[in-house]
Parts: C-alpha cells; sequence; structure tokens
C-alpha cells in the first residue's frame, strides 16, 4: 500500500499514511524514506504505526548523520537502514549497508538472517541470505568515518550558496525545505524542482555540469507494482516530484565560483 509524499520535502506524507493504514488494515510495517539527506517527519509517523500495530522500519539509504529533533535518523524507528554505496555521503568501495536497532534479541536475529540464518555451524533456524560486509569494505569505512562530518559541513556549505544564490534571484526555481523538524540535513542531494526539468537538464549538460533525477517513475507506476492496480493520477504529488525535480552536484570537493557558474546557466536558461 502506497501513500503520497510531502509536496515540501518529498518524504512520506503522515497524513496519507494514516489514510493508507485506515484503508488496509493489517498493515505489518511502514518504511518511511529519509529522501536526500533529511528526515520523514517521525513523530507522527510513529504514532499512526502505534495506532495501527505496525512496525517502522527507517529507509536511511540517503540520511546517514542526519537528525530528528536533535535525534539520528535510525534510531527512532525499531530497524534503521543505512547503504555504503559508493556514491553515498559515507561510501564503501563496493556494495555494502548496515542495520541499526536498540532491540537485543531481534539484532541476533538480524545477524543470523544476513548469514544464511545459522544459530551456529551448519544449523539453520530461518532461511536467511548471504549478507555479510566484507573486511574490505568495512576497512575502507573505518578510514572514511572520522571524515563524514566535515564533508557533511562541506555539503550544508554549498547547499546555504545556492540557496542564497537561487533564492535571492526571484527564479521560478523550488529549492530544498529545511523544516523544523530536520535538525540536521546532510544534503545527499540537494534537488529543485523546476517545470521544464528536462530541457534544463539538457542545458546545463551542453554546458558540462552533470545532474541526476530522483527519480523518474514512482513506485506506484513502476512496472513492477503494475498488479497492484495503480493508475497515473493516484498519487499526483509524487507524480510532479518525478516530472520536475532535478538533483544539482553539491559534493564536498566543489567550489564556490562551481556553484557560482551552475546558478549562472539556471539563471540563463530561465531568462530564455
Amino acid at each position: 500500500m502506497f501513500a503520497d509524499i510531502d509536496p515540501a520535502t518529498c518524504n512520506l506524507d503522515p497524513d496519507a499514511a494514516e489514510r493508507a493504514l485506515k484503508r488496509t488494515p493489517g498493515i505489518q510495517a511502514m518504511i518511511p524514506v529519509h529522501l536526500y539527506g533529511g528526515c520523514a517527519d517521525m513523530d507522527p509517523l510513529m504514532e499512526s504505526a502505534a495506532r495501527h500495530g505496525c512496525v517502522v522500519i527507517e529507509d536511511g539509504a540517503q540520511s546517514i548523520g542526519a537528525e530528528y529533533k536533535g535525534r539520528k535518523a535510525q534510531s527512532i524507528g525499531r530497524i534503521g537502514c543505512i547503504s555504503f554505496y559508493p556514491s553515498k555521503n559515507l561510501g564503501a568501495a563496493g556494495d555494502a549497508g548496515m542495520l541499526t536497532t536498540d532491540d537485543a534479541d531481534l539484532a541476533r536475529k538480524l545477524a543470523s538472517l544476513r548469514v544464511h540464518g545459522t544459530t551456529g555451524p551448519y544449523y539453520h533456524e530461518w532461511v536467511g541470505i548471504n549478507s555479510r560486509l566484507d573486511t574490505l569494505q568495512a576497512a575502507v569505512l573505518r578510514v572514511k568515518l572520522p571524515h563524514l562530518d566535515g564533508w557533511t559541513a562541506a555539503r550544508q556549505k554549498n547547499a546555504a550558496l545556492y540557496r542564497s544564490l537561487l533564492g535571492e534571484s526571484g527564479l521560478p526555481v523550488r529549492l530544498p525545505v529545511e523544516t523544523g523538524y530536520q535538525t540536521r540535513h546532510i544534503y545527499n542531494q540537494f534537488v529543485i524542482a523546476v517545470p521544464e526539468r528536462d530541457r534544463l537538464k539538457a542545458w546545463l549538460a551542453e554546458n558540462g555540469v552533470g545532474t541526476e533525477i530522483y527519480y523518474p517513475l514512482p513506485l506506484h507506476l513502476q512496472p513492477c507494482y503494475r498488479g497492484l492496480g495503480y493508475r497515473q493520477g493516484d498519487f499526483p504529488v509524487s507524480e510532479a516530484a518525478a516530472r520536475e525535480t532535478l538533483a544539482l552536484p553539491v559534493h564536498p570537493a566543489l567550489a564556490g565560483g562551481d556553484i557560482r557558474y551552475i546558478c549562472d546557466l539556471i539563471r540563463g536558461f530561465i531568462a530564455g
């Protein structure tokens, strides 16, 4: 069961989630995604989950180090999921990830499931998977981890410069929103929304600026979920985001002059 997103943050809309839980009794889990590096509004989501008897699993693939009202992302729900894919703010040299929980019994089961559901050599209590973090990836992450806060600060500085240059220009560009509950946004992406997104993306590419679309097709319209029966128009906010959002470069190595160049290109494009 899907629920639509908040148009300001592109995270799960708590009111939409509550309506979805009411419509479909028996839902076992809710998975709010902390998209782009900013937290979803967790308090009302946790309250809805408690009312309807479902577990909250935080998808923190883009939010390591983000905070919600002073609490770390991935520490609020029953389970937190962190990605260390190489392009993340804290990336390994290859595929890697981690789960977090404060439930000791659940932690033991998750640790077992990652190694074929074993509880001892060649004894399998559950059907598990092979999902161990190999030593090389752990070594890379241990070296990079002390730099994470510095990289986050550089991303935040770059985001503030974008916000200043684009926000003061009066351009019809919707900027990322930092709400009162997102007490630490880590800017895995800096995502704007513009009506002619595809043309702007092509214009920036022609001028040497790489951008990305997160995401061009909403979940409810993906071929793999066709059997659920959703149609175009069922989740209009998600569909608008898929048409209009564009992620601009925000990585820590980006210089202020690069950001000014990108903003000048955006101004030139909109001016026509």
